[in-house]
């Protein structure tokens, strides 16, 4: 489903993508190839901690101003951290698709990183760890990866309290420095622009230093924990299971099978786990696949007494699907998931999240074969990474803990 995309490598080896639309808005969003999988073990958080500072202030604009100059000419403001990359964006009339471009572009060349704004700033991802560990859905899915993975990229990419304590400001400029230049960003525009002009404000704004982001080798590993805590009723577990990386073709066989299992009211685990036995509320699948890892994932809240047999159910179900997949029930999950696609890159801010995405995982323009490639999907390669799962897989579980009669 190919529209009017455009993507153009400039001199400095800065990339920008670019995709035509008609209603008046536009996403706009400078990315850098940087993000959790390029971090140390002891600077682990350090990516985040950046994005956090970048709304800071420039030497002219404070935070205030930066959020007034998007917000009061209509637009919203955000930015995020993954492992392969970190992001600015913001989505605003298309009339005003130049101050959005010297806003984050101020953003991404300018920070002060300052000193006070900085402590302030600790103190807040502080709480946003600390929320993390409170919930506990967010904890089982933060933590199954440390029970695929092993140091450094196990660990959360929102760091640690020890990481984040010893961070400080002249690691973060050095960092900052290493990292932030033109050739490891992407600049993404989607909406009613003219690519000319995104391109000329590219040039004109941006020198042609360079560098290169560290590359840490991940190394894979399956492992089962139980955590125990008290003042919680349910019990939550997350099943995991890695999967080919995005650049082998059988990354959609594994996306088929992550909805499949667990993709919705009418996925097979929904259907066993909650319809048929009553043993949970909340069943949910997702799939984080990229170059350097991959993985599917499965979320169930359910009581205390029957995780065990949650996790018997989850395995029995993927011994069923690598036997007994048919080509009628693998076509309908195809229907479901070009159905989504679909409606999903109506949104002009989610379709520039995925090609930026594609882009860092090798090409922008593989996200307009999606379609295509899960049409692709044969069900032996389904049942094969079924088959896989049950031989190699991770588990962990959030439980309540008894308290000991007097």
């Amino acid at each position: 489903m190919k529209t009017d995309f455009r993507r153009k490598v400039l001199k400095n080896n800065m990339t920008v993508l670019f995709e035509k639309r008609d209603l008046p808005v536009v996403s706009v969003m400078f990315a850098v190839r940087n993000g959790g999988v390029n971090e140390t073990e002891n600077e682990k958080g350090i990516s985040h901690f950046i994005e956090h500072m970048l709304y800071k202030g420039t030497p002219s604009r404070n935070a205030k101003k930066i959020a007034e100059e998007i917000e009061r000419n209509g637009g919203e403001l955000n930015g995020f951290t993954e492992e392969s990359i970190t992001a600015y964006w913001c989505k605003i009339p298309s009339d005003k698709l130049k101050i959005a471009l010297e806003v984050l572009g101020d953003m991404v060349k300018n920070p002060l990183f300052d000193e006070k704004e900085l402590e302030k700033e600790r103190k807040v991802i502080f709480e946003e760890i600390k929320m993390r560990k409170d919930i506990p859905a967010v904890f089982v899915i933060d933590e199954i990866k440390n029970q695929l993975y092993e140091k450094p990229f196990g660990p959360s990419l929102i760091g640690t309290y020890e990481t984040m304590s010893s961070i400080d400001r002249k690691k973060i400029v050095e960092k900052f420095k290493k990292i932030y230049t033109p050739n490891n960003l992407i600049l993404c525009v989607v909406g009613d622009a003219d690519f000319d002009e995104i391109v000329n404000f590219a040039e004109k704004n941006f020198g042609d230093e360079k560098s290169s982001v560290p590359q840490l080798k991940i190394k894979l590993k399956n492992n089962q924990k139980i955590f125990k805590r008290k003042g919680i009723d349910q019990a939550n577990l997350v099943f995991a299971y890695h999967v080919p990386l995005a650049e082998n073709k059988l990354n959609y066989a594994a996306r088929v099978l992550n909805v499949l299992m667990a993709g919705g009211m009418s996925s097979r685990l929904f259907e066993e786990i909650r319809e048929k036995r009553n043993l949970a509320y909340a069943i949910k699948g997702e799939s984080d696949i990229a170059k350097n890892y991959s993985y599917n994932l499965i979320y169930v809240g359910t009581t205390p007494e029957n995780v065990e047999k949650v996790k018997k159910l989850i395995l029995k179900e993927f011994e069923k699907v690598s036997k007994n997949l048919s080509e009628k029930e693998l076509n309908s999950v195809k229907t479901q998931m070009i159905g989504n696609y679909k409606i999903a890159v109506e949104d002009s801010q989610l379709q520039m999240v995925e090609l930026v995405s594609h882009e860092v995982d090798g090409d922008a323009e593989e996200f307009y074969e999606y379609g295509n490639n899960v049409k692709k999907v044969k069900v032996e390669d389904v049942k094969k990474i079924a088959a896989d799962v049950l031989k190699k897989n991770s588990f962990v579980a959030l439980v309540p803990e008894v308290e000991k009669a007097v």
